[in-house]
């Protein structure tokens, strides 16, 4: 991931000083495990525990050996005594790699569970604050009927919620090892070993495996990432949406200083949100990639590992990156309830048309009757500029079945949102 979309912490997950640590954890974990069973004399692993890779020298190594597993091992070992011999002792590169891999994810996976509380945090700080903030319901683009904004935040509170508890499966889904060596028969190292190195390592034991931990589990972790992006992107939509000038219900904070466009002076671009839209892209194709990578010849072959090479690290830095953003725009929002009423007014009253209908309907006029005088009224409405409410007040067949406090009545905008606290109390917010 270039640096512009790195945050600090998700960055050092997937430094190689973190992955080589981890491989160094797996090794020696696995060393402890001989050790307790016997095979490792304490005396040397007293030795081994004060092991360390050089980095440097690996990179000399690995242009000779074209393996970095190998350049890595022999980093250590030209360095320490006969000891080294234990190191990777009846292990498969695999072993360590993906069992190494599975820390680095589930350490990346607990670090976005604490994105979406960050993030759920701050959209329920506004669904709060703006329960009862009245503005028009959108169904195609079009005026439908009104709602608040409040409640629309909750909608999006309750699938980050939803998108929070799929990120804790996934996580603890892929926090799986495995040392059971070249084709997962445990032929070279017993099972018991496997399970200590786990236990050692706080993550579970793959049950079965053949040289590596499977790749479905990998798919359904970026698949979540991209469900998460996904639901971001819609977010982020939503509020691009809002705040074009012809709406104008919301907007993006805009710092003092900041600039919108290098020639338009007044512009204020929802640019935060448009940069999480096409993040989101991102990580949606990686997951067509980790999918593809379910597929390996027999026990295992490599070409999932280029892959995972980009597509791992990158989705999990684009997402941690976009939840921040996302966090940041959601906790300086500006909400205009002013320019909502204002459009909730446009329709002149068009909304009510529902209302009028079942009215007409309850007064003992057919379906068919009663929507004919609606819509007649609706469309001049629509056509000519007219407010339709006065041409319900006005219109002989309406007269002849309600009241004027009845018609009156059915133009009462908080009708429509009589059951906002029933919603918020079902929630808990």
């Amino acid at each position: 991931m270039i640096e512009r979309y790195s945050l600090p912490e998700m960055k050092q997950i997937w430094s190689d000083e973190n992955k080589y640590q981890l491989w160094l954890d797996v090794e020696l974990a696995a060393c402890e495990a001989w050790t307790d069973a016997g095979v490792v004399p304490e005396s040397d692993m007293i030795l081994l525990r004060s092991a360390q890779y050089n980095h440097s020298r690996m990179m000399e190594i690995l242009d000779v050996t074209k393996h970095d597993v190998t350049a890595f091992l022999q980093s250590i070992t030209e360095n320490i005594g006969e000891e080294g011999r234990w190191l990777h002792l009846g292990m498969t590169s695999s072993d360590m790699l993906d069992t190494a891999l599975a820390i680095q994810l589930k350490q990346a996976g607990e670090l976005i569970q604490r994105d979406l509380d960050k993030a759920i945090e701050s959209v329920s700080r506004q669904a709060k604050m703006h329960k009862n903030t009245i503005m028009m319901g959108r169904t195609h683009g079009i005026h439908a009927e009104p709602i608040t904004f409040g409640l629309k935040m909750a909608l999006w509170v309750q699938e980050l919620k939803r998108q929070r508890d799929r990120m804790k499966a996934a996580t603890d889904d892929i926090a799986v090892g495995k040392i059971s060596g070249p084709v997962g028969t445990h032929a070279t190292v017993p099972p018991h070993i496997e399970t200590k190195v786990c236990e050692v390592l706080g993550i579970s034991v793959a049950e079965v495996s053949n040289q590596v931990i499977q790749r479905d589990r990998h798919a359904y972790f970026v698949s979540v990432l991209a469900l998460v992006a996904g639901s971001l992107e819609k977010f982020a939509t939503e509020i691009r949406s809002l705040q074009r000038s012809e709406i104008h219900e919301v907007e993006e904070p805009f710092e003092s200083g900041q600039t919108g466009s290098s020639s338009m002076p007044h512009k204020r671009n929802p640019e935060l949100s448009e940069r999480i839209c096409g993040l989101s892209r991102l990580i949606r194709g990686h997951s067509v990639s980790a999918i593809e990578n379910i597929s390996l010849w027999g026990e295992r072959d490599i070409s999932h590992s280029s892959v995972e090479r980009l597509i791992l690290p990158d989705s999990c830095m684009a997402l941690n990156y976009m939840l921040t953003i996302f966090t940041r725009v959601m906790d300086g929002l500006v909400v205009l309830p002013d320019e909502m009423w204002r459009n909730l007014e446009s329709s002149r009253g068009l909304i009510f048309s529902q209302r009028v209908l079942l009215s007409l309907i309850d007064k003992g006029l057919s379906r068919e009757d009663a929507y004919k005088i609606v819509q007649v009224n609706a469309m001049d409405a629509w056509d000519n500029g007219k407010d339709f409410r006065d041409l319900m007040r006005l219109d002989e067949q309406v007269k002849s079945v309600l009241e004027p406090t009845e018609i009156e009545e059915l133009f009462a905008y908080e009708y429509y949102v009589r059951f906002v606290d029933d919603t918020f109390e079902k929630i808990g917010l």
